[in-house]
């Protein structure tokens, strides 16, 4: 009951899924894309979750940052990509998500995947790594805050449209620049 929540350590050792490795990370293809382009940075050391982080992991969150950048320097230039952490993960195993802001993808189907990246559930690399240095905890928000901002009414985030369900804010994603 439950093992999906650590399926990212089996996807990270799948070859098919790597796009990159060395000794300190691997990153990965996300299984479920909610993005044309979507991938996760995952560290080799075992650190299960956001939650658990604290000044002894500045340095690889850094790390995985700037491997981050320079593999989309590498692979996207031009295009627009947001790094960041769900303040409340749903799979265990510390994982940075690399999306490009499109979200064109089939796998993206409920306003609770929406919500997930386009609000501040969403939390920036570079937001982590400040609370580290000047806190030594990530500062989360509260549980019931995270639960509002993934029950919060569809918008795009590109433009003004306020769309009534998912199906008229996909639809309006392809037209929207």
């Amino acid at each position: 009951m439950g093992e999906w929540k650590f399926s990212l350590v089996k996807s990270m050792e799948d070859p098919v899924l790597q796009v990159y490795t060395d000794d300190k990370i691997v990153i990965i293809k996300d299984k479920y894309p909610k993005s044309e382009y979507h991938y996760l940075v995952l560290p080799k050391e075992n650190i299960s979750g956001i939650r658990l982080l604290n000044s002894s992991h500045l340095s690889i969150l850094k790390y995985m940052d700037t491997k981050a950048r320079e593999f989309l320097r590498e692979h996207y230039e031009g295009l627009v990509f947001w790094l960041g952490y769900h303040a409340v993960p749903s799979l265990q195993r510390l994982h940075l998500h690399l999306i490009s802001d499109d979200f064109k993808s089939t796998a993206l189907k409920t306003a609770k995947h929406w919500n997930s990246f386009t609000t501040h559930f969403f939390l920036p690399s570079s937001k982590i790594i400040k609370d580290i240095e000047d806190f030594g905890s990530v500062q989360l928000p509260e549980p019931s805050v995270c639960e509002a901002y993934l029950k919060t009414k569809l918008k795009c985030h590109k433009c003004s449209f306020k769309p009534s369900n998912m199906p008229s804010l996909k639809q309006h994603l392809n037209d929207c620049h």
